[in-house]
């Protein structure tokens, strides 16, 4: 995969010279075409071998391009912060946002592939990870991006060589490390799992540009065209969306699902709930103030019809919990700042760090709930979103996290009583809103999204908890116990 990398491309600097003005005004062009659309972000992946160029590079394009319009990130081993969350939170933060462009120098490769090197890691996990990167970077191009990826590449003895050379200039010395050395003697290694990495990784949405280093001005003119190129093209020709098949029929045969199959005529009395409110309260402060809890965190989600209790439930869950250990995320519509970002992006940021407690209030199920029965995306986004939603939780599982999702579920009948009691008192008319009203002519299509989501994203290490909530008291005992049954499974 290599070979042609290690040919000893070479430009002359008189061509240098006359081409890098016309590139350099082409590309600044092409990076204000791309600002002023705001259709998409560029994301540009450098990674490669040490002393193949890779920092000049990063340089030069900051250097060619408007760099207040290029955010530039290097990320070496995971800071502290950074360790306590999923490996990939790291990176979701550093996605550009539409109309920008992105540099990331080491990325989500650089990690995977340096573990199998040494030897932290086996075939099998790293097969996992790439399957993970595919992926990942698929949905980025599903969500817009422009994914670009450059390989910079030097043979052994060039590697050598530009190791040697940098060591002895007094100017450029710092810039080796006794670790780029650590990993030169481990060339064969790095070129071997590089080499499958990248081979298995190189898609049609997101192929590898593999650059010979050796030369400064090659690579340079090489990158740089490449990238204009890359830019124009998308500029010309907008993506094709694709079309998913057909989805789920809309109604079992005999009209029987998960939630009218539902008991909603359990309930508490009033001094047993009280009773048990106490104890499963106490209990659930107890484990998340255990010592093993430190190593883990706890992400509770909570759907439900409207008016079916989410926040006097979350009530009875903070009110159990320590202050400075807990944040509620209330989920509305997303911002502006949250659409130039990838779907996901807005539940990445508030990922707990351990040994702390995330509440979500509506959550990234918005996305095959309200925005698929309401039309605010398409049906290949939403199709598609099953998928990256489990993966996400599996990544929250991986790192420790006991997730927790709540469907609380009342009657049509239940709904439209407190619908009115909403608007008949002055205190919680706040509650109440036009589109109430309106999504209950949607009922059924709200029923069948929410069927269709337990089904595919159920899983055994996220499940779904479907709570009957026509009583109040006996919808918030289940939810407290449901939450301690989960934390001392985790123990």
């Amino acid at each position: 995969m290599f070979e042609a990398a290690e040919v000893g491309h070479r430009v002359s600097k008189s061509e240098y010279r006359k081409q890098e003005p016309i590139l350099r005004e082409a590309l600044l062009e092409a990076q204000y075409r791309v600002l002023a659309d705001a259709g998409f972000p560029v994301v540009i992946l450098i990674g490669g071998v040490d002393g193949a160029g890779k920092g000049e590079t990063v340089n030069l394009l900051n250097e060619w391009m408007d760099p207040r319009h290029i955010l530039t990130r290097a990320f070496g081993a995971p800071t502290d912060e950074e360790a306590q969350r999923p490996p990939m939170w790291r990176f979701w933060r550093a996605l550009p946002p539409k109309g920008r462009i992105g540099v990331l120098f080491g990325s989500w490769y650089t990690q995977p592939i340096l573990d199998r090197v040494m030897g932290h890691s086996r075939a099998s996990e790293l097969q996992t990870q790439v399957d993970e990167i595919r992926h990942f970077e698929r949905m980025l191009v599903a969500e817009g991006a422009l994914v670009l990826k450059y390989w910079f590449h030097l043979s052994k003895p060039a590697q050598q060589q530009r190791l040697t050379a940098l060591s002895e200039d007094p100017a450029t010395r710092w810039r080796v490390t006794p670790t780029d050395w650590d990993h030169f003697k481990h060339y064969d290694r790095f070129r071997k799992v590089s080499e499958q990495v990248l081979r298995e990784t190189s898609t049609g949405e997101a192929p590898w540009v593999i650059v010979e280093g050796a030369d400064p001005n090659y690579r340079a003119l090489t990158v740089g065209n490449h990238l204009l190129q890359a830019l124009s093209d998308r500029l010309q020709n907008p993506p094709v969306r694709c079309v998913p098949s057909p989805a789920a029929p809309a109604i079992a045969l005999d009209e029987r699902n998960v939630l009218n199959a539902l008991d909603y005529h359990q309930a508490l009395a009033k001094k047993e709930y009280r009773r048990q409110l106490e104890k499963y309260q106490g209990r659930l402060n107890l484990l998340t103030r255990a010592k093993g809890f430190r190593e883990r965190s706890l992400i509770i989600v909570f759907e439900g019809s409207d008016a079916a209790g989410k926040g006097s439930s979350i009530r009875r869950i903070t009110g159990a919990l320590d202050a400075r250990h807990y944040q509620v995320i209330p989920i509305a519509a997303p911002t502006e700042e949250e659409r130039a970002q990838p779907y996901l992006w807005r539940f990445w940021r508030h990922l707990p760090l351990k040994g702390r407690v995330t509440i979500f209030d509506r959550s990234w199920y918005g996305r095959v709930l309200v925005e698929r029965v309401e039309g605010y995306c398409s049906e290949a986004d939403w199709m598609r979103a099953y998928h990256e939603i489990n993966a996400f939780e599996e990544q929250l599982v991986d790192n420790g996290a006991v997730v927790v999702k709540f469907w609380l579920a009342i009657t049509a009948e239940e709904q439209l009583k407190r619908f009115n009691e909403r608007r008949d008192t002055p205190f919680k008319n706040f509650k109440i809103t036009e589109d109430d009203w309106r999504n209950r002519d949607k009922w059924s299509d709200y029923e069948h999204a929410v069927c269709d989501m337990v089904e595919r994203c159920g899983t055994s290490i996220a499940p779904w908890h479907l709570i009957p909530a026509n009583d109040k008291p006996y919808a918030r005992i289940q939810i407290l116990k449901t939450l301690c049954k989960a934390l001392e499974k985790a123990e």
